[in-house]
């Protein structure tokens, strides 16, 4: 069975020569670009691949028009992912040292293309060096394989649908980002501050236990329920502030046994480009 959802720290040691397992390396920080790739090549888990967030995760930034992190082109996150001998029967683990909030994007967009087979690392970086378990340095490479993308469209919504849906009580939309940003109080990286009227917060933070794993399937339900209700995941929709951290809310979604909700990639820095767009300065 593939790993779908989250691997552990043993179970990624047991296949690192298993030519149809990749590992990826998504470690980085924004106010430090280059943060992720330097650790990357100091030590990371053997036969793992950098993805860099702005290089490979994302697209070109359109200024007024795109959010902080644009999804790439399908042909380009294509070719990336072939670069990386990533192909139909390969099972791809994920990992960082942010409790999943970099990977999740990288798992996410996996399954956007129809790639199932894709798991975050549970406890990242941190939980691979607790466990002892040996590292490399340098940079490595994959033999090339050809990834065939089938894209999920439904998985995306664009700033007109979040129009729409935000004010629809069949749906529920949901802001990832810190609770002190969704009501306004701080805003370190975008000019605008609060969040999208109608949204309900859901910090992806939450989603963690004090020690960066994921919170049990059970308890991620009833953290959940108790915000959307009875709401389906596909009549749900995540944004956070530029389309990454958002998809850590899915993965918990998806890991406590409720379905796949929708991604609002452009997110809040998008939302914000046009001044006609309301925002809400204070909690709904």
């Amino acid at each position: 069975m593939p790993h779908t959802t989250l691997i552990s720290a043993q179970a990624l040691h047991a296949h690192l020569d298993d030519p149809d397992w990749a590992v990826v390396d998504c470690r980085f920080a924004l106010d430090d670009p280059e943060a992720g790739r330097r650790a990357y090549e100091a030590a990371h888990v053997p036969g793992a691949v950098y993805a860099h967030l702005d290089d490979d995760l994302s697209g070109p930034i359109v200024p007024g028009v795109t959010g902080r992190h644009p999804l790439p082109s399908v042909d380009e996150v294509a070719e990336t992912l072939s670069a990386w001998g990533i192909d139909a029967d390969v099972q791809v683990g994920v990992y960082d040292d942010a409790g999943g909030a970099l990977a999740a994007r990288l798992w996410w967009m996996l399954r956007w293309l129809g790639h199932d087979a894709a798991a975050v690392l549970d406890g990242g970086w941190p939980a691979w060096q607790a466990a002892g378990f040996p590292t490399c340095s340098g940079v490595e490479q994959r033999p090339r394989r050809t990834f065939v993308p089938e894209p999920c469209p439904d998985l995306i919504v664009d700033a007109e649908d979040v129009e729409a849906l935000r004010t629809d009580p069949r749906y529920r939309l949901l802001d990832a980002r810190a609770a002190v940003r969704y009501r306004g109080e701080e805003e370190p990286l975008d000019p605008v501050a609060g969040h999208i009227p109608g949204a309900r917060s859901a910090p992806y933070a939450d989603n963690l236990k004090a020690d960066q794993h994921l919170r049990s399937p059970e308890a991620l339900r009833e953290r959940f329920e108790a915000i959307i209700g009875e709401t389906p995941a596909e009549r749900v929709v995540c944004y956070c502030g530029s389309g990454v951290t958002a998809a850590h809310d899915l993965l918990a979604f998806a890991h406590a046994g409720l379905g796949l909700p929708r991604l609002y990639p452009g997110s809040w820095s998008e939302w914000i480009t046009d001044p006609d767009r309301p925002v809400a300065p204070e909690t709904d």
